[in-house]
């Protein structure tokens, strides 16, 4: 009887690959376990084990494996199964979401490894003259990596020259596996086991030690002995106050030893706080969210902002943490992250466990690791979309808070999957619950409550009974023609702002747009500096002085004269968060003021760095992009202003009122949280825009019924389920008959069913890649099933014309 295992490879492949093992590696490995597997030629990856079976593949030989990495498989049965729906929903292949699910320290790595022949006499005549460089170079070094050889040669393609001397048997190929995951090792000390002894110990005291810095060291270590906990060197030389070559002498002399201990990267402190205070209304909200977890799995939270969620949050959490369950806390900004994690650790202290892209390899490896063997230590994983994706072995509760984030989508690379609606679906493979919060509910969870799919409970009243901001609206037509306005703020606002320091609070500036300026112009010829590879203008930065292009990170000088007629006059157009920060420090030059965008969040705690320095009031105005409106709290801001409106209200998509309102009222509620109501000041030239008014009147309803009519008559989400094909190629003709010939085929074999297009997007080239898009709409009471496997059907036969081989086509199920 053969032996065989079916695996899944990191790669855009559809199918699992077999391999062939021996009777006690079939015995050995479960489904989840990793191994090490030839693919190609000469490649190696790291495959995870999917199924073991006694049928020989009919299409090809099957290899053997090459090494069995894991001794207890590193995915559940459950995360398989997972990772299976995901795959089949979103349309994407399981290498895809095998890739996506695992932190990459996990996927080892293959490094292609020359060695030289030392046993071959060689002919140096026959030896063309890269093929000598690089013989001369073994034999300096006779092993070397492909990348070395890259260096040596001047050259990226010089796999033709390896294959020559392989070939010629001059060198050997291997393939050299080695995983990436290293724990963090913490030095600990003790005291040598010659001292244990009182006697030697006091001699030790009176005698040995021959400075005052060796006996301050040595008291110290005793001092720290009396916590009963190991004392890490590092501690110990701090505490001591003595450098590392003290201790090194007294090591030398046998006084002390070391031990190293692997230990996690990131530690919280222990719980400091117990019970919570609710009011009436919260602790009667409480109860009904209790009441319906008894009916339903999944209930919608919809509590105004600043009405207390996070804490009612926490009084569910105890409760799972009490039955030793497991939980998930999901957020959709990894900014949002620093405030939550400092109020659970309050509560829960280093039970908690954070994990988002923002945190290294390693420190995500840790707390996989403990999430799989379910300690202690990540009873509770607060974490971004990718988290869904976590081993959990005994998950019993999902808070999704701010559910209504367009960034719990995931827009690139594959799986494009919804981690909301992936999180619905894990909890349900778990039998766990869900609990869904916003002060703005998206319009798919708030009609699934209004269908009694989800349970529904309300909050309409703020912590404390603080009253909710009042909204004034700034005409900026009328202010200019009464010139009331300076710069870009009109005095109304430069007014409130003024009170609000007079006061020593603290003001938000809402602007959704990074950078100075998103145009540069030429005033003589009206010539706008594009991106070399996309069609997109580029954004001017001051403090750089470049321009920048957002979609491929391309970058060029600032140009002191036009490209196209040579002028001087050039000219920036529009306003960027740079812009209103320089313009701020003109108007109030005795302010700190600071930026909130993607350009000040890039490192690893620079976003940790602005909340403190803004919670600890050392910054008077912050300005920001959207990242202002995720769920942040700060006692002393009483003034929001909303620089302008209308740039929310015209984007190019179905759902831009919704996100306007929901964007305008999430940075509203960062307004006058604590004791006193806070101010939002609204400028918009367009004030009787109903999408402002709903706003202004905070009228979630009236927004609600206005767009359910649109979305129903038009033909939209919650109604439709949307599946957008987006086709790409260098080529412009090229991309747009594959994409004319992919809808004429969709249309031909899926009946009934709306596509549309194709057509280009507003920004139709990016990175030299051309685009066209195609859109189907599916009624939500059709069967998916069946649809995507014509859709799938239809990109094959795309794929199998030789004309269109090389359009890459991507698959965005339930499109945000």
């Amino acid at each position: 009887m053969d032996y065989f295992i079916d695996v899944v490879v990191p790669l855009s492949l559809a199918t699992t690959f077999t391999y062939k093992v021996s009777q006690a590696e079939h015995q050995f490995l479960q489904p989840g376990m990793r191994v090490a597997v030839p693919f190609g030629k000469r490649l190696v990856y790291t495959a995870i084990v999917w199924a073991k079976h006694h049928e020989t593949p009919a299409l090809y030989e099957p290899k053997d494996i090459l090494t069995i990495i894991d001794e207890q498989p590193i995915a559940t049965p459950i995360q398989l199964e997972f990772w299976q729906w995901i795959a089949n929903y979103y349309m994407c292949s399981l290498g895809e979401v095998y890739k996506a699910a695992l932190p990459s320290a996990f996927l080892l790595e293959s490094e292609t490894i020359l060695s030289l022949n030392t046993h071959l006499t060689v002919d140096l005549s026959t030896l063309t003259d890269d093929e000598y460089l690089l013989f001369e170079a073994f034999e300096q070094q006779p092993i070397l990596r492909f990348d070395e050889v890259q260096n040596i040669l001047n050259k990226k393609k010089v796999f033709h020259v390896i294959d020559a001397l392989l070939q010629k048997e001059i060198i050997y190929l291997n393939q050299h596996i080695h995983e990436k995951y290293k724990p963090k090792l913490v030095k600990y000390v003790a005291l040598h086991e010659n001292y244990k002894e009182e006697q030697k110990l006091i001699h030790l005291l009176d005698h040995q030690l021959k400075t005052e810095k060796q006996r301050a060291l040595v008291l110290k270590y005793f001092q720290l002995q009396a916590k009963n906990t190991p004392i890490a060197l590092k501690e110990l030389l701090k505490e001591a106050e003595v450098s590392a070559a003290i201790f090194s002498n007294l090591e030398k002399k046998e006084i002390f030893t070391v031990y190293t201990l692997a230990e996690d990267r990131v530690q919280f402190n222990d719980a400091f706080l117990d019970d919570i205070d609710f009011t009436q209304k919260q602790q009667a909200t409480l109860q009904n969210i209790q009441t319906s977890f008894q009916k339903h799995d999944v209930t919608l939270l919809n509590a105004v902002t600043g009405s207390g969620k996070t804490e009612m949050y926490i009084e569910l959490i105890k409760e799972a943490v009490q039955n030793q369950q497991q939980v998930l806390f999901l957020v959709p900004e990894i900014g949002l992250t620093t405030q939550l994690v400092q109020r659970l650790t309050a509560y829960f202290g280093n039970k908690v466990a954070v994990y988002n892209s923002k945190y290294s390899e390693n420190e995500r490896v840790e707390v996989y690791h403990h999430v799989l063997n379910h300690t202690e230590n990540a009873q509770i994983v607060i974490g971004s979309r990718s988290s869904v994706f976590l081993p959990f072995k005994n998950l019993q509760l999902i808070i999704i808070d701010e559910e209504h984030e367009a960034s719990y989508k995931q827009a690139d690379p594959a799986p494009r999957f919804h981690a909301r609606d992936a999180a619905i679906v894990l909890a349900k493979m778990f039998k766990a619950k869900v609990l869904v919060g916003s002060a703005t509910p998206s319009l798919e969870s708030y009609y699934n409550a209004y269908q009694q799919k989800y349970g529904y409970v309300e909050l309409n009243q703020r912590f404390t009974n603080v009253q909710l901001p009042e909204v004034v609206v700034v005409d900026l037509k009328e202010a200019r023609k009464k010139k009331e306005i300076n710069g870009f703020f009109s005095i109304k606002l430069i007014d409130a702002m003024n009170e609000a320091f007079y006061n020593g609070e603290q003001v938000l500036l809402f602007q959704n747009r990074r950078g100075f300026s998103p145009v540069l112009e030429c005033l003589t010829c009206g010539h706008v500096p594009h991106c070399t590879m996309c069609d997109v203008s580029l954004t001017y930065y001051k403090r750089q002085n470049y321009l920048k292009c957002h979609y491929c990170g391309y970058t060029m000088a600032m140009p002191t004269k036009c490209h196209s007629c040579h002028s001087n006059e050039l000219s920036t157009k529009g306003l960027g968060t740079e812009q209103i920060e320089d313009a701020l420090r003109t108007i109030f030059p005795n302010k700190n003021i600071a930026r909130m965008d993607q350009d000040t969040t890039r490192g690893k705690f620079a976003f940790e760095r602005l909340i403190d320095g803004f919670k600890n009031r050392e910054i008077d105005v912050m300005v920001g992009t959207q990242m202002l409106a995720k769920g942040l709290d700060f006692d002393n801001v009483t003034l929001v202003g909303i620089m302008n409106a209308d740039s929310l209200l015209t984007l190019p998509d179905f759902r831009a009122y919704e996100r306007a309102y929901q964007l305008l009222t999430q940075v509203a509620g960062r307004s006058g949280r604590k004791n006193k109501q806070g101010k939002v000041i609204i400028q918009t030239y367009n004030p009787y825009h109903n999408t402002i008014q709903q706003v202004t009147q905070n009228n979630y309803q009236a927004m609600f019924k206005e767009q359910m009519y649109e979305r129903l008559h038009f033909k939209y989400p919650p109604f439709y389920r949307l599946i957008r094909l987006q086709l790409k190629h260098t080529n412009f003709d090229k991309t747009k008959d594959a994409a004319q010939w992919l809808a004429t085929n969709l249309r031909s074999n899926i009946a009934d069913i709306l596509v549309l297009g194709p057509q280009e997007p507003s920004v139709n080239r990016i990175r030299n890649k051309y685009i066209q898009i195609i859109l189907v709409k599916m009624p939500i009471n059709k069967s998916a099933h069946s649809l995507k496997a014509s859709i799938q059907k239809s990109i094959n036969s795309l794929d199998s014309i030789g004309t269109f081989k090389a359009v890459r086509t991507k698959i965005n199920v339930d499109f945000y």
